[in-house]
């Protein structure tokens, strides 16, 4: 797991731009913290950071090979989990292999197979290869696009790097954000390819993008297909299981401290249950970890997304799993702090106004990688099972709109009320959500005598693993990589997505409940009180001082009249709620606080040219 970064410049000789390249590539010390290194040669200059997890000695990068017709460089991050596998394979055709690495191996892979590489690899990853021997770029990133990867073309090549940070450290591209990036920034439907960020772009998930002297193509070598599902209940239920069997095996490979995130939810829970029947059979006890925040669990207070605190069932699976567990306690000034807030958006390179739910997952992080580097998490089961509220509130499968949107609008009220009025309505962010809502159903393939119903359905599964999910593995990536602890996520292996998207929706809640696939697969693996726990979202504090917290920093925002961020946010809206005699209680009112003052600490770091015309 690391962090990359590079410079192509068809029209130059980049020896003489080391200092910008070491500058792009400092951006992402936090990804790497282990190892640094940079490789320039003619018009191509790669940077990367390494976190070291595999091969502790052996996998440094840049990693070059020489050929009679030129030498191929590759900058990799993420993992490959079947690299012995093509190691092996690739052995067998005569590649020699001098470290234990999985970036060895699919620098060999390219070698090999050039860019349908990436059609063998199983694992999260992103990664670029300069080939010498052509004079071309090749970016890649995996199926779900689990990790993250931007490029900028510039006038005679490109720049690329894990964030976007790296980029813009890099004169050529300037911080700025359009209309068009405040559209995606406030409206949660994650358009593939966008980065909000004027003039750059994701290399978007299965794709690869190749950069020579005629410009930038793109091919996709993977996306979500319909097919017929033709196994029965209990076969689909054991597939699901031998599936989930195989790939938790494959992720626990690390040659680190490895641990999982406990929840007390279905997902965690089975996926730690699973890492500690399978380290118990060579002696070794599971670590795991959950979030919790002070006097929560003895007052905690049940709302509509809320039923119950995880620490009661964290614990029962902690105890029925025998895994060595801690909980991560957290008070409401920890969460309201303003440098917590600004290590986050820095993490994250935009103001992604998820508030004490961003902060808490980072200080989390945090925590944890005081004492291990590698963490395995439920993250993505509710998009590929079927987990939401939203799969089953009759409003949102009306369709119509990302059905996500219909329950955030329902508990939290419109997220861009914050926004000074005429903005607003400059912006039309109905318009956009119909127009990105009307492009993301078009292309989803009905099966031949699918009832309107089940094709329903289909639509919103796909919704969820196409853009929703995109969202929070960006969140998740971010704010595990700032302080250097690798998160992997086995419910995004892409047999087990590709299996469960195929199951009719009367099959993943063949007894009326959510996620009844992954609930039955895991059955014996669970204590009774979370088999029968109704799903609850990632927790948030309750505590009244949190609010209060933000009130006071938006007190002391709003006695900077000149500051920047008036410029987008609605001063009045802010006054109102900031001098409240209570502490605000609605979520609505949070969350507005919670992102004028995310406006304002990225305005003060980034500086971006907002161009509002």
């Amino acid at each position: 797991m690391c962090g990359i970064t590079g410079w192509i410049s068809f029209d130059r000789d980049l020896g003489a731009e080391e200092a910008v390249l070491d500058a792009m590539t400092g951006t992402m010390a936090c990804r790497g913290p282990d190892d640094s290194g940079t490789w320039v040669r003619g018009p191509a200059a790669l940077g990367h950071r390494r976190l070291a997890i595999i091969d502790l000695p052996g996998g440094r990068q840049p990693m070059t090979v020489d050929t009679p017709h030129g030498t191929v460089a590759l900058v990799y991050s993420g993992e490959t989990y079947n690299f012995t596998e093509l190691r092996r394979e690739l052995t067998g055709r005569g590649h020699r292999f001098t470290t234990d690495s999985d970036t060895e191996v699919v620098l060999h892979g390219y070698l090999e197979w050039g860019e349908q590489v990436a059609e063998r690899l199983n694992g999260m990853y992103a990664f670029a290869v300069w080939d010498g021997r052509r004079d071309e770029l090749v970016m890649i990133r995996d199926r779900m696009g689990i990790k993250p990867f931007y490029y900028y073309p510039t006038p005679d090549g490109v720049l690329f790097g894990s964030e976007p940070k790296a980029i813009l450290a890099n004169p050529l591209a300037p911080a700025r954000v359009t209309q068009d990036g405040l559209r995606e920034l406030f409206t949660m439907i994650k358009t593939p390819g966008h980065a909000v960020w004027d003039g750059m772009a994701e290399v978007e998930p299965g794709t690869v993008v190749t950069v020579d002297r005629t410009g930038v193509q793109r091919r996709v070598y993977w996306q979500l297909e319909t097919r017929p599902h033709t196994d029965d209940r209990d076969t689909t239920i054991a597939t699901v299981r031998s599936l989930l069997d195989d790939i938790v095996r494959r992720q626990l490979v690390a040659d680190v401290p490895r641990c999982t995130l406990l929840s007390g939810g279905l997902d965690s829970s089975a996926m730690t249950a699973l890492a500690a029947r399978q380290l118990g059979e060579h002696g070794e006890k599971v670590r795991s970890f959950a979030v919790d925040f002070v006097g929560q669990t003895d007052h905690f207070v049940a709302d509509e997304l809320r039923g119950t605190p995880d620490t009661p069932f964290v614990h029962d699976v902690a105890r029925t799993a025998h895994t060595e567990h801690q909980d991560i306690v957290l008070d409401a000034q920890a969460l309201a702090d303003p440098g917590i807030r600004a290590k986050v958006i820095r993490a994250r390179d935009l103001p992604a106004g998820l508030g004490d739910m961003d902060a808490s997952l980072y200080l989390l992080f945090r925590a944890i990688r005081d004492q291990s580097t590698v963490a395995l998490s439920g993250e993505s089961a509710d998009e590929v099972f079927g987990g939401y509220l939203q799969f089953f509130d009759e409003e949102a499968r009306r369709g119509g709109t990302f059905p996500w949107l219909v329950n955030f609008r329902r508990h939290f009220g419109e997220d861009a009320e914050v926004l000074r009025p005429d903005l607003l309505a400059s912006l039309d962010l109905d318009g956009y959500v119909d127009a990105g809502y009307r492009t993301a159903v078009s292309g989803i393939r009905r099966l031949v005598g699918e009832s309107d119903f089940e094709y329903r359905m289909r639509q919103i599964c796909h919704l969820h693993l196409t853009r929703f999910v995109r969202v929070l593995l960006d969140r998740k990536d971010r704010a595990s990589m700032a302080v250097g602890l690798e998160v992997r996520v086995p419910f995004c292996d892409h047999r087990l997505v590709e299996y469960v998207y195929n199951t009719p929706w009367s099959l993943k809640s063949f007894d009326g409940r959510e996620k009844s696939l992954l609930r039955e697969a895991t059955a014996d693996l669970l204590p009774k009180s979370v088999y029968d726990r109704v799903k609850s979202p990632y927790p948030s504090t309750q505590d009244p001082k949190y609010a209060t917290a933000l009130q006071d920093q938006a007190k002391d925002l709003l006695a900077q009249p000149a500051h920047p961020v008036f410029d987008l946010v609605d001063r009045d809206l802010l006054h109102r709620v900031a001098h409240r005699d209570t502490p605000v209680n609605t979520q609505s009112e949070r969350r507005g606080l919670e992102r004028a003052l995310d406006l304002a600490v990225w305005l003060d770091m980034y500086r971006p040219d907002i161009d509002l015309d």
